[in-house]
């Protein structure tokens, strides 16, 4: 199957690696950001999902069969995260209803489905690992449940199907993304090599001696496509990780070798990368003068918050794939070769040195 599909935050870690993927596989693509990036072959859509009318108006003469939603906007607490990514989806699907050519809507959420949200993370009574789609909602309140919901509710007016994605953190390439661990990391190694200071590793004892996942973007991208093509994988909501599991005691010493570096011991002290980082923004600018790289901004590469919620968790993280094994998804990806991949591409495109 293919088509015509509307990528919502296309230029992003997930929507970009969507958007790629759709253009190999021969689908034509629309590209929807509130400020579109240059992306070879995706028409750009500019739309603040956030403006119900200015949506509607840029969407009127859209006809995606596919849409696949990889965006979010993160606010101060949770009732506005609430308030804001719920009016987005909802925006989004009431503007399209007028075209009628939806047939499937693919939402990207995420484990705080199993976590909670930021303000309680990983605390209170959490399922039991490895985490698996039957064990339901947290009593909390979570913006991914309210963006599932105002899906749920345009499925039962509207009748097209859906699908429901829960990445572990996701690696893969984006600049001005706000959840960007691969890319925090590099530009972390690079610091440290640059200034002597010591590779730590940021987080908790938990997370350096538990085990963890992690998912690729591309192979998400696979994953989207698939439940949106596949028709034993519709209205269904999936875990997608690459496939291996591993501890962050092992995964440190493979990233701290591929910067040619040593990874300091750790002591079981959280030291969180955005104490690390915190005044290291007019260094990088130096560094991308001195090697010509194309981002002088420290800021718009690295989330040091979003890396230190995950590595400095309270429990190890593992999630179960069963439910898309037994419906015939079979991608695997090895992690650090996911963390490679993008760490040569970063040096390629000179966002790193």
């Amino acid at each position: 199957m293919s088509g015509t599909a509307l990528v919502v935050g296309a230029s992003g870690i997930v929507g970009s690696a969507v958007a790629d993927l759709l253009l190999s596989e021969g689908w034509a693509v629309q590209g929807l950001s509130r400020r579109p990036t240059k992306q070879r072959g995706v028409v750009p859509v500019a739309v603040d999902l956030q403006d119900k009318t200015g949506t509607a108006a840029a969407l009127a003469e859209l006809r995606p069969e596919a849409v696949f939603i990889t965006t979010w906007l993160r606010q101060s607490n949770e009732a506005e995260n609430i308030r804001v990514n719920a009016a987005m989806i909802r925006n989004l699907l009431d503007g399209l209803r007028a075209g009628g050519s939806t047939q499937h809507v693919a939402l990207v959420t995420g484990l705080k489905h199993y976590l909670g949200p930021f303000e309680s993370y990983g605390k209170g009574k959490l399922p039991q690992t490895p985490f698996r789609e039957d064990q339901g909602r947290l009593d909390v309140e979570n913006f991914y449940y309210a963006q599932e919901d105002e899906v749920f509710a345009a499925v039962e007016r509207d009748g097209f199907s859906w699908s429901g994605h829960r990445p572990h953190t996701v690696i893969g390439m984006a600049v001005g993304n706000a959840m960007n661990m691969g890319t925090t990391l590099a530009v972390y190694a690079t610091l440290c090599r640059e200034t002597g200071r010591p590779f730590r590793f940021p987080g908790s004892a938990a997370q350096w001696n538990g085990l963890s996942d992690m998912t690729d973007a591309a192979l998400l991208a696979q994953h989207l496509l698939w439940a949106a093509t596949t028709p034993v994988a519709r209205n269904e909501a999936f875990n997608v990780v690459n496939g291996d599991v591993f501890r962050w005691s092992w995964m440190w010493g493979r990233i701290a070798e591929w910067f040619g570096l040593e990874p300091a011991s750790f002591d079981g002290a959280v030291q969180p990368l955005e104490k690390q980082m915190a005044n290291d923004g007019p260094l990088w600018r130096r560094i991308a003068e001195r090697d010509g790289l194309v981002e002088g901004d420290l800021t718009r590469l690295s989330s040091p918050w979003h890396a230190d919620a995950d590595l400095g968790r309270p429990i190890e993280v593992v999630t179960d794939m069963s439910k898309s094994r037994k419906l015939g998804f079979y991608a695997y990806q090895p992690t650090d070769d996911a963390f490679f991949n993008l760490f040569e591409r970063l040096r390629g495109e000179k966002i790193i040195p």
